[in-house]
């Protein structure tokens, strides 16, 4: 199978452009439609091989789980988080289109002319004027509002990646705790997991933020002992929904970091939920959880 890791979804500029995205990770596969839905069901996925000829067919997104479905088939498994997140910021206009290059002779490069326009153009121009002296204030309003709701006014990514490395993850609710590795209260588990306590306590695991890709991240966890493990969200078993360092860091849980006020908010790309604490006392657990406004789910990130 030909190297998939250089492949990258985030190219695509529109839904046509990720699908051809896709049709490019089909290609280095080397797999039929009907290797990848033999493949699909072994993995416990449904990938009808009509449903895919068709997705690759068309120029609009695929549907997430066909679209994580599509790429565990094609053996880039992995990176099911980063195929989704660059999905969603194309649905959500968050990429912006390639600018179209005017061809000569069609005409659209007469926009750029010098020579005044026609009278006839004279009228919309001005309608267009008018409503930009109308908007742009409100627009300017409504800036100073997000950014007195405490943004810095830098995006997310800026933010983040100004402290991917060594750092300590608190919960903005008990900034006197710091997030390190303990128990379930319930004894539910044997292993390690997520939790809060005082960062006086907390010296290992040391945290490290690994960035991953765009505005995505891992959470390492160095422990002396124990050695290097990524934070993954339990999907099953008793402490399902709950974090536990695995030493399979490729398999770690991919987070993007989301700016809310003067800390974060971890969202779990796979499941588009948001990591949160149970509750403000010692020990309690951080999990998955929907994403909402509350202070459990805010956290600050500081450079260790």
């Amino acid at each position: 199978m030909r190297n998939l890791g250089d492949l990258s979804p985030y190219e695509a500029r529109d839904p046509a452009g990720f699908v051809e995205s896709m049709r490019r990770l089909k290609e280095r596969s080397g797999l039929t439609y009907r290797e990848l839905e033999v493949k699909a069901a072994r993995n416990g996925d449904m990938l009808a091989r009509s449903t895919l000829a068709d997705v690759l067919g068309r120029t609009n997104l695929p549907r997430p789980d066909v679209l994580a479905a599509f790429v565990r088939a094609c053996g880039d498994g992995e990176r099911v988080g980063v195929w989704q997140d660059a999905r969603e910021r194309i649905a959500s206009g968050a990429v912006e289109p390639t600018p179209v290059e005017a061809e000569p002779g069609s005409g659209a490069e007469e926009l750029t002319s010098s020579e005044p326009l026609p009278s006839s153009r004279s009228r919309p121009i001005r309608t267009a004027v008018l409503v930009a002296v109308c908007v742009v204030p409100l627009l300017g309003l409504g800036l100073w509002w997000l950014l007195a709701d405490g943004d810095d006014g830098g995006s997310g990514d800026e933010r983040a990646a100004a402290l991917s490395g060594w750092v300590t993850i608190r919960p903005a609710r008990t900034p006197e705790f710091c997030l390190t590795d303990g128990r379930d209260r319930a004894g539910a588990y044997a292993n390690a997991v997520a939790v809060q306590l005082p960062c006086a306590q907390a010296t290992v695991p040391r945290t490290y933020l690994e960035p991953a890709g765009e505005n995505l991240y891992r959470i390492q966890w160095h422990h002396p002992q124990e050695g290097k493990g990524c934070l993954t969200v339990m999907n099953t078993g008793p402490v399902k929904g709950m974090l536990e360092p695995r030493d399979d860091c490729a398999q770690g849980t991919l987070f993007q970091l989301q700016p809310v006020g003067d800390g974060f908010r971890f969202r779990v790309v796979s499941s588009g939920r948001c990591v949160g604490v149970a509750d403000a006392k010692e020990g309690a657990e951080a999990s998955e959880r929907r994403c909402g406004d509350s202070a459990d789910q805010r956290f600050l990130v500081r450079r260790d």
